[in-house]
């Protein structure tokens, strides 16, 4: 038995451009994980089984995606815990598709390299590569084709998602995105997006980036209210990101939103 977290992630900044050839959006993100963690084991079984969640396709997709490429039988038992909040713009999903890939890919007899697992994760979904590398990372293109950030990691986050506010599907998000012209300036903003991370050194520098071009929450304002040096929807939402200093102030933050829906108090993640 095979077992890992997996963990949540942020976007801190997501400035997004016009719609591609092929149908995607070009993107410029901040991928940052956070210790808000599923849990996933895996094993040899006579058959594919994913246990623990109904509603899951991701992962068995992609372990039938990498039988297929290293051309062995998808044998595996999968089990997930989950505790990330699901369709909230966390990544759960992705983070959980690309621990069972990183765990079933150990068990092969000729594991697949890491360049090679990365380009097949890009395959399922434009977040799922990020799950594979270390430490925050700029994502761009899709969001697939990734380089490390050296960012600050010594502060706390609330995460924040209300009651009752359900996630539109991306298709829909990236439509009203279009709609109303939301790229027009997109090569401004995506430059002064990388200046400004040039520039930060301290968590307190990460209040420059950009707000998210997809979405928006009268949440983060109240985390601002409240403490937060910066505040924002993660992903097209519905969950809500506050950066604190201090333990103290999160927990404080926490308790005031948390009779509007569900909070959670963590940490900046660096492992895989």
């Amino acid at each position: 038995m095979r077992r890992a977290p997996a963990p949540a992630k942020l976007n801190l900044a997501l400035v997004v451009g016009p719609r591609g050839a092929n149908g995607k959006h070009e993107l410029c993100t901040v991928y940052q994980r956070i210790d808000l963690c599923d849990r996933v084991s895996l094993e040899p079984a006579p058959r594919l089984e994913v246990h623990g969640f109904a509603d899951d396709t991701l992962v068995g997709a992609a372990l039938e995606l990498l039988a297929s490429r290293a051309g062995v039988q998808p044998r595996w038992s999968v089990r997930l815990t989950k505790r990330i909040p699901v369709a909230a713009g966390l990544g759960g999903g992705s983070s959980d598709a690309a621990t069972a890939l990183r765990l079933a890919n150990e068990t092969l007899s000729e594991p697949l390299d890491l360049s090679r697992l990365q380009g097949l994760a890009s395959e399922l979904g434009a977040d799922v590569p990020f799950f594979l590398a270390s430490g925050p990372q700029l994502g761009e293109g899709d969001g697939s084709r990734l380089t490390p950030l050296d960012l600050p990691q010594d502060y706390w986050v609330v995460v924040a998602l209300p009651r009752g506010v359900t996630k539109e599907s991306t298709a829909a998000v990236y439509e009203r995105f279009d709609a109303r012209n939301g790229a027009d300036g997109w090569e401004a903003r995506r430059d002064e997006l990388l200046e400004r991370l040039a520039e930060v050194r301290r968590p307190r520098d990460l209040a420059a980036l950009l707000p998210s071009d997809l979405a928006s929450s009268p949440v983060a304002e109240r985390l601002r209210a409240v403490g937060a040096f910066r505040a924002d929807v993660t992903g097209a939402g519905p969950a809500v990101y506050g950066l604190f200093h201090h333990r103290a102030a999160a927990e404080a933050a926490r308790r005031e939103l948390a009779p509007d829906g569900g909070t959670w108090v963590t940490l900046p993640a660096w492992y895989v």
